[in-house]
Order: C-alpha cells, then structure tokens, then sequence
C-alpha cells in the first residue's frame, strides 16, 4: 500500500523530476530482475507518477488555452 509520504513526495515532484524517475521505474519493471512485491511496488508508484505528468500536462494545456483566448480577444479589439 502507498503510504501518504510517497504520495505528497510526488506532488511535490517537477515535471521533469516525475518524468525522469518514471523512465526509471519502467527500466526497473522490463528487466524483470525484482522479486513480485517489488515488482508491484514499482508498478504503483510508475502509476502515481504517471498521474501526477499528466496532472502537469493538463495544467500546461489549460494554460495554454487561456493565453490564446487572451490573444484572440486582444486581435479582434
């Protein structure tokens, strides 16, 4: 089970540091060298960090999104 420390150490994480330890765990995982516990373990946490990217793409879209609504209301003034 994933403890509350592991998942605010997440939240806390850049994109770019979830990222980098995801490509990590996903190594870890296809060497298939870990035993089933830590086997799952892994896979958990590639979950959680794959959530939080993703949180952090949608937030770079939705800004995104609203920039060029601001420019296109600023062009059709």
């Amino acid at each position: 089970m994933t403890t509350m420390q592991e998942q605010s150490d997440i939240t806390e994480l850049s994109y770019e540091q979830a990222r980098d330890e995801l490509i990590s765990v996903v190594s870890q995982l296809e060497q298939g060298s870990a035993s089933l516990e830590a086997s799952l373990k892994l896979w958990e946490r590639g979950e959680q960090l794959a959530a939080h990217c993703e949180s952090w793409l949608l937030g770079a879209r939705k800004r995104l999104e609203a920039a060029r609504r601001r420019t296109d209301d600023t062009d059709e003034s």
